[in-house]
């Protein structure tokens, strides 16, 4: 079930005021390190059923340090077809996996494997599709300072749902959005 705009207005809402918070917080409790991520996303065409074009949508990720200061756990949650009309399907992926980063600078560039599953459905009854798959998720990316607790994400990420993407699928996805790091 997909969130509505009225909860996603809440959501949006207490993150926003929380995020002023976080450094007092931080500062007296063992919070563990890490960030948040949300943007915009565009997926290539074909990427899980023939004849779909390539889908806008957005993507909102996390991650946390675990351990090393080069090792994170990472989830990613995406939807894509917003706007598109009743023949392009809606497709929502949720992936977790580790990721890997260097850090030069308050530069971060990092690199991640990330596995999960998507479900795509539309309403038409040309071409009706519904059905879900395992998908993962390859990619890399850079976070470039903006201010002391934000950043900009550029990414890139192979896409490839080997159960239902057909042999012409363009696999790629590009992620750009606003980074908040804790």
């Amino acid at each position: 079930m997909l969130i509505g705009r009225r909860q996603f207005r809440v959501f949006f809402l207490l993150i926003s005021f929380s995020i002023p918070l976080l450094p007092a917080v931080q500062a007296r409790a063992q919070i563990p390190r890490g960030d948040v991520f949300f943007g915009y996303s565009r997926a290539g065409s074909n990427l899980y059923y023939p004849n779909v074009p390539a889908l806008n949508g957005w993507e909102a990720t996390g991650s946390v340090k675990i351990g090393k200061p080069f090792l994170a756990v990472e989830g990613d949650v995406a939807h894509y077809g917003i706007g598109a009309d009743s023949e392009v399907p809606r497709s929502t992926t949720v992936l977790i996996g580790p990721q890997v980063a260097l850090r030069a600078a308050r530069f971060k560039v990092f690199g991640h494997f990330l596995l999960g599953g998507e479900h795509s459905a539309n309403n038409s009854a040309n071409t009706p599709i519904s059905g879900g798959a395992f998908i993962y998720a390859l990619g890399a990316g850079i976070d470039v300072p903006i201010a002391p607790f934000f950043a900009w994400r550029v990414q890139a990420d192979r896409l490839s749902a080997p159960t239902v993407s057909p042999g012409d699928a363009v696999h790629g996805r590009f992620t750009t959005g606003l980074v908040f790091r804790f």
